[in-house]
């Protein structure tokens, strides 16, 4: 049995599988700066720097995705660890 395997495909999966988790890591990022926000640990300067690079952040992985055609494989990764993420919750509850 022959599995032909398209060499753009695994690039690009592989790439969706890197920036999906670049995405998460920068979701996690946003949720740290809120608690620092909200802790009133940080200046108004340093609010507004990391405001600026998180939103650069965001408009970088937009244009890799849509430069490297990716968009849908980031989508389909993401969609598979919330399915297992929320699987492994339900589990634990239930245990």
């Amino acid at each position: 049995m022959n599995l032909d395997i398209d060499k753009d495909d695994v690039k690009k999966g592989v790439l969706g599988l890197v920036i999906a988790l670049v995405e998460i890591i920068r979701d996690i990022l946003k949720l740290q700066a809120v608690r620092r926000m909200d802790g009133e640990g940080l200046t108004s300067e340093e609010i507004e720097r990391l405001g600026r690079t998180l939103m650069e952040l965001d408009r970088v992985i937009e244009e890799i995705k849509e430069d490297y055609g990716v968009s849908e494989s980031v989508r389909k990764v993401r969609d598979s660890l919330d399915n297992l993420a929320n699987g492994m919750v339900n589990n634990t509850i239930r245990n």
